[in-house]
């Protein structure tokens, strides 16, 4: 006797980063030996990145690949498409990707999709930022920034670097939020630590800048916990500069908005975000750019679409406002989505997002940070301490938490390292070594003859 086919519900999760990947684990949890509903999860990257731990790659306290968490290790009942999402067809509920070398494209059919598209960096069309800034947002982000600095500090160490010394060694870092502190006060260490492999370099040579708009760095954490940073910061020789905007970049310089023209041959870019493009094609209603969503994450009007994470607007029941759009709330509600999703295929109860921030944490360089926990303030080593303790525990599977936590011990022993990555292959001869030895190279071919 033949069975009768069954129809599967499919759920689509669009974007790796935390909205998604928790909205995935809660699924697999929920729904591991559930035959009758298929979830696959699309991202261009085949791994979770743990962003909070970014800085550390662009600084060599950690190798490349201890803070990511391949997909397919990670999600053990769920499908992975690696590709780029290029549209969100809702009237056709499909979701259109491309991948392969080619780019072809795929029709993924969904009856549930999850948005969790994130961000993507905003320059505000300011003129020269897009071309010449580089940004913190992926693990390619951390890697070229590392690159950087390192081919500067060589370059710099030569005698024909020399004139330009200022231009090299000087590096602004525009926004100073938890990236951007962060994120400065990591390679304030790594170039000032390196410059003893550096003959011809001196700590005075170095100048890093933090350009901020606000009056105290660190404006989600309380004024006094960005006084005590800016203090900090100050005393390792980082410049900070409340008050202040980036206006015009080019390959040489950084103007400011009180005319200042620095000259500099880096700057980083952690000054603004957007949502993904994508979410400005749907035809759904937006504010400040994000998906307006109800208090079950659900999309208004268009049943079976869920958003969470950066790219959607989530409201706060208990404030009336909205939450922010931190990796700790993500985390919550991807797994609201995953558990409204089973309730909503099972018939059961959804439940309303309902989430107060525990508490945010930054590290200011030198086994120092500043934490807001509970609403009790902590700084120095202690909030250090807590800033490496609570996010290890974060970092998914037990195997890149080992391989964090030896790091960090190797690094009380050993100085950084100072190598580039490069993925370019290797060629038999560089083009201008080939154009210099070719005459010679002919007179011996004649010889020969």
């Amino acid at each position: 006797m033949r069975m009768a086919h069954v129809a599967r519900a499919r759920v689509v999760i669009v974007g790796g980063g935390f909205g998604g990947v928790y909205a995935a684990l809660e699924l697999q949890r929920r729904l591991r030996r559930d035959p009758s509903v298929e979830i696959t999860i699309v991202s261009r990257d085949n791994f979770f990145l743990f962003t909070p731990m970014l800085h550390e790659v662009a600084a060599s306290d950690l190798d490349v690949t201890h803070i990511v968490s391949p997909v397919r290790k990670l999600l053990h009942g769920v499908s992975f498409f690696d590709g780029d999402v290029t549209r969100l067809d809702l009237e056709r509920r499909t979701v259109v990707v491309a991948h392969g070398d080619d780019s072809h494209t795929h029709d993924l059919p969904y009856d549930h999709l999850v948005i969790a598209l994130g961000s993507v960096t905003n320059f505000f069309g300011l003129p020269g930022l897009e071309e010449h800034a580089l940004t913190m947002k992926s693990l390619g982000d951390a890697i070229a920034l590392r690159n950087r600095l390192i081919a500067l500090l060589e370059e710099a160490d030569t005698e024909c670097g020399a004139d330009v010394r200022e231009r090299l060694l000087t590096c602004v870092v525009a926004g100073a939020g938890f990236a951007g502190v962060e994120t400065i006060a990591a390679i304030n260490d790594f170039v000032r630590e390196a410059l003893r492999f550096y003959p011809n370099l001196t700590e005075d040579m170095v100048r890093m800048v933090l350009v901020h708009p606000g009056d105290v760095i660190l404006p989600e954490l309380s004024p006094s916990l960005g006084r005590y940073a800016e203090r900090k910061l100050a005393a390792r020789g980082i410049e900070v500069r409340p008050r202040t905007k980036v206006d015009a970049v080019t390959a040489d310089t950084v103007t400011l908005n009180d005319g200042t023209r620095l000259t500099a041959g880096t700057l980083i870019w952690t000054a603004g975000t957007t949502p993904s493009p994508l979410v400005a094609a749907l035809p759904c209603v937006r504010e400040r750019a994000r998906l307006r969503v109800n208090e079950y994450l659900e999309v208004p009007g268009w049943p079976g679409v869920w958003a969470l994470g950066d790219c959607a607007l989530v409201p706060n029941g208990q404030t009336g406002s909205f939450h922010p759009p931190t990796a700790q709330h993500a985390i919550r509600e991807g797994r609201c989505v995953g558990r409204n999703l089973v309730a909503t295929l099972r018939g059961g109860t959804k439940r309303r997002f309902a989430f107060r921030t525990i508490g945010q944490l930054a590290t200011i360089g030198r086994r120092t940070g500043v934490a807001q926990i509970l609403g009790i303030n902590f700084s120095g080593f202690v909030a250090w301490w807590l800033w490496r303790t609570i996010y290890l525990s974060k970092l998914p599977r037990f195997e890149k938490k080992c391989r964090v936590a030896l790091d960090w011990t190797l690094d009380l022993v050993f100085s950084k390292d100072l190598v580039k990555f490069s993925t370019a292959r290797t060629v038999a001869m560089a083009p201008a070594v080939a154009a210099a030895t070719a005459p010679t190279l002919e007179k011996l071919a004649a010889a020969r003859a």
